[in-house]
């Protein structure tokens, strides 16, 4: 055990001021969107540095902080290749979950439930969907005056993007910040009560036709 951890000191040593450079670049925002390309820190620290970055994650852990990889692509490959995590982007993220009044950040509880179901819709459309139809599912949820407000703050903050065509699609941050299939998951289950509480009603009501028909 210790002289792992003796290996890795060294190995830290060794790379000290590109794990500092590497901090810098992610922490200081030079762009509208928050961190940085592959292909500048491969620029800036060289080819190895996604070992950089790893290590600069152990760093971050105790700070309950992670550096995180988004792809521009809708796939996440498994096993990427320095060219395809020279095309990516790195920026840091929280490790762990927030208490629930830190996750709202200002935000409304049924804003944010709106933009789940903004989401899980796009998804199910296979990454895209028109905006109309977006706002007309959107009137279901929430006062009409509210849905143009809330689409503009999607895209305004990351989560949504939206093209020239009026196609809205997943942006950045929702790549970066939710767990998609998570988000599916739960909003299936949701509605799976629904589901069971239902049947026995159906079941009722034609046991009590049956019984008055007899």
């Amino acid at each position: 055990m210790e002289k792992g951890r003796t290996k890795l000191s060294k190995k830290k040593g060794v790379y000290g001021s590109k794990i500092k450079k590497a901090t810098q670049m992610l922490f200081y925002k030079r762009h509208q969107r928050p961190g940085v390309k592959g292909w500048e820190l491969h620029k800036s620290l060289g080819s190895d540095y996604p070992k950089v970055l790893d290590l600069l994650d152990d760093y971050l852990k105790p700070l309950d902080l992670q550096v995180k990889t988004i792809f521009e692509e809708e796939k996440t490959p498994e096993k990427p290749t320095l060219e395809e995590l020279d095309k990516a982007r790195f920026y840091v993220a929280l490790r762990g979950d927030l208490a629930t009044k830190d996750k709202l950040m200002g935000w409304r509880i049924d804003d944010l439930a709106g933009l789940a179901i903004t989401i899980s819709y796009i998804i199910s459309k296979k990454g895209q969907t028109s905006r109309k139809d977006v706002e007309k599912l959107l009137c279901e949820k929430m006062p009409n005056w509210k849905i143009g407000l809330n689409l503009e703050r999607y895209i305004r903050f990351g989560y949504l993007g939206q093209d020239d065509n009026g196609q809205i699609f997943l942006d950045w941050r929702t790549r970066a910040e939710v767990d998609q299939k998570s988000l599916i998951k739960m909003l299936l289950s949701s509605e799976a009560p629904k589901a069971e509480i239902a049947e026995p009603q159906e079941e009722e009501g034609i046991k009590e036709e049956q019984e008055s028909e007899e």
